[in-house]
């Protein structure tokens, strides 16, 4: 008799293990997936021509409230929790909610691992924004100073169509348009394309990995949030970015702890700008998962194009959207920017803010007085846009991987901040990597 399943997800991991276990095992029957986190992913289809023979309707995705009734109303006797950057407390809160609507409670771990032919690096943290992406560039120029092709493979963020989005290659600018990127997109492929470099995304992640096998001497996994990685192999490297301004997240979050325990390398980043007691609490940490792990301490170091127009000015800063709303960082890069420059006053944007960039206000009450760079869609761009210049500061600090004034058009000054990983003494990602 088949196992009635619903996955618990945000249109990434919980596509990722319906494709890899679920979609041709003919144990198991998915009847829905419920969705959080991302605007408008939740009244869509996991369509047909992604879902397999056993599935010619496509599976329904519901609001993850709905949860209880779903479970339910289709006799479910297991549900699978898919998706990362969670308390351990909230994860266990979810599964007794499922445990008392009548079924089994299930998270999965390497079985979902597809194994690569080529030799992998994977990078992965213990939650949003600790730092993966600079910590990627990093690794992808220490192995192309080798002289060897590195193509990445980042994380799924497929908010628009699936089918479309099946594999995506990104190797031009001309690409993120091609593909109808957000700006969450845009930010994670963007810094590649630019050191020309070549990168891979989409659905079926399968599919991706054979196709980057066939222009690739070395994989590398670019993680999301704090999930583990997609990708296994006989030769690989685990590495882990930590964030000491979150001390004790490391230990404390699904599945970034996971992720201590698989890791070869720990990059312990932000210590220039973290206090000594919490970089030594995350070191703590970090051992105690893992006494045999290397471990690589690293700075972040801030470059401003205008400091001028943070000096003695009303700023308005605009972070990275994930790091500040299921990242929970009640700052970033532009807020020590602001400080280090010597700002007048960080401007509240919320009683300027409209539309979708309202509502995100409402739903992450804690953001404070700082503006997510939310752009899931055309709509929440316009509504950022519209934000940004009915704000009233005398400039614009943007803190996005991407600069924005490409994408809105802003109608005061702004300057752009960028970061890199800047590895303190030794060992270093260079050495690390020596035998690749």
């Amino acid at each position: 008799m088949k196992r009635k399943v619903i996955i618990m997800g945000a249109a990434g991991r919980d596509f990722h293990n319906f494709n890899v276990f679920f979609r041709d095992n003919d144990m198991y029957e998915v009847v829905a997936f419920t969705a959080t986190q991302i605007p408008g992913i939740d009244d869509k289809k996991y369509p047909a021509e992604l879902a397999g023979s056993l599935y010619p309707n496509g599976i329904e995705i519901h609001p993850e409230s709905e949860i209880v009734n779903l479970i339910k109303n289709n006799n479910v006797d297991l549900v699978v929790f898919a998706y990362s950057d969670q308390p351990h407390e909230a994860v266990m809160n979810k599964g007794a909610i499922v445990n008392a609507a009548g079924a089994d409670y299930m998270m999965m771990g390497a079985n979902t691992m597809v194994k690569t032919s080529k030799p992998l690096v994977t990078i992965c943290a213990a939650r949003t924004g600790c730092g993966k992406s600079q910590t990627t560039r990093a690794v992808v120029k220490a192995l192309k100073a080798k002289g060897l092709k590195v193509v990445s493979i980042r994380h799924p963020m497929p908010y628009g169509d699936l089918v479309a989005q099946k594999v995506q290659r990104f190797a031009e600018l001309a690409d993120l348009e091609k593909h109808k990127c957000t700006i969450e997109e845009m930010e994670e492929y963007e810094p590649h394309i630019r050191m020309g470099s070549v990168i891979y995304a989409g659905v079926d992640y399968e599919a991706i990995v054979r196709e980057a096998e066939k222009e690739a001497d070395v994989i590398i996994w670019d993680g999301g949030n704090n999930d583990i990685p997609f990708y296994t192999s006989d030769k690989k490297l685990n590495i882990v970015v930590v964030d000491p301004h979150r001390a004790g997240d490391e230990i404390s979050y699904y599945p970034g702890e996971t992720n201590l325990y698989l890791a070869d390398v720990v990059v312990i980043n932000k210590i220039d700008s973290a206090d000594l007691e919490d970089i030594q609490e995350v070191r703590e940490n970090v051992r105690s998962r893992n006494p045999k792990v290397t471990i690589i301490e690293a700075a972040s170091p801030l470059f401003v194009d205008d400091p001028e127009l943070i000096m003695n000015k009303r700023v308005l800063v605009v972070e990275d959207g994930p790091t500040l709303t299921h990242g929970e960082m009640a700052y970033g890069a532009g807020v020590i920017a602001a400080e280090k420059y010597g700002c007048a006053e960080m401007v509240d944007p919320r009683p300027w803010a409209v539309g979708e960039i309202a509502e995100t206000f409402e739903k992450y009450p804690e953001i404070g007085v700082l503006l997510p760079a939310m752009g899931y869609s055309d709509q929440q761009i316009k509504d950022l846009e519209t934000t940004i210049n009915n704000t009233d500061c005398d400039s614009v600090v943007i803190a996005t991987p991407i600069d924005l004034r490409r994408l809105v058009k802003i109608n005061k000054p702004a300057c752009q901040v960028n970061y890199e990983l800047q590895e303190i003494g030794l060992p270093t990602v260079a050495d690390v990597l020596k035998d690749f």
